[in-house]
């Protein structure tokens, strides 16, 4: 019988990069999470989509709203992560972002980000995959990633 440990620690030997999901509540405030779990979906038109579980109480925040930016990050940004990552307080203390295209917080020193209108969400299984049409985005073709593999962060080795 395949346990979730098990399934967990072996789909863990694939890399991912990291992300972290921004928005804002209702009442304007930023909101955010970290997730492994971002890809492209379409060229035409451009879709992004990113999983977030059904027990995250920071999706529904930014679904309410319809928009999200989703921030590529950077090699370093360890404590960006984590901050977005933990439930409840203030994630974004101590964080530097601008707004961007939708309000949505764009953070300082990511590798991209893509600025998206939410277009759907499909039940799949504990998750949700939310599809984002994609209205805006950029990038840093200096910076590296973050990447996240075997339960560690790790980044590019140097050629």
């Amino acid at each position: 019988m395949l346990t979730s440990a098990q399934f967990r620690s072996v789909l863990g030997h694939f890399p991912s990069g990291v992300v972290a999901i921004t928005g804002r509540d209702a009442s304007g405030m930023p909101a955010g999470m970290a997730v492994s779990s971002f890809t492209s979906v379409s060229l035409d038109p451009p879709l992004v989509a990113f999983l977030p579980g059904k027990t995250s109480s920071t999706f529904p925040v930014l679904a309410r709203h319809g928009t999200f930016c989703a921030n590529v990050l950077a090699a370093g940004q360890e404590d960006v992560c984590r901050a977005l990552a933990v439930s409840g307080g203030d994630k974004f203390a101590g964080l530097n972002w601008r707004p961007g295209p939708h309000g949505d917080p764009v953070l300082d020193g990511v590798v991209a980000w893509v600025g998206c209108t939410i277009e759907a969400v499909h039940e799949a299984g504990d998750h949700h995959i939310v599809v984002g049409r994609v209205d805006d985005l950029s990038a840093d073709t200096t910076a590296e990633p973050l990447l996240f593999f075997r339960s560690q962060y790790h980044h590019l080795a140097a050629a």
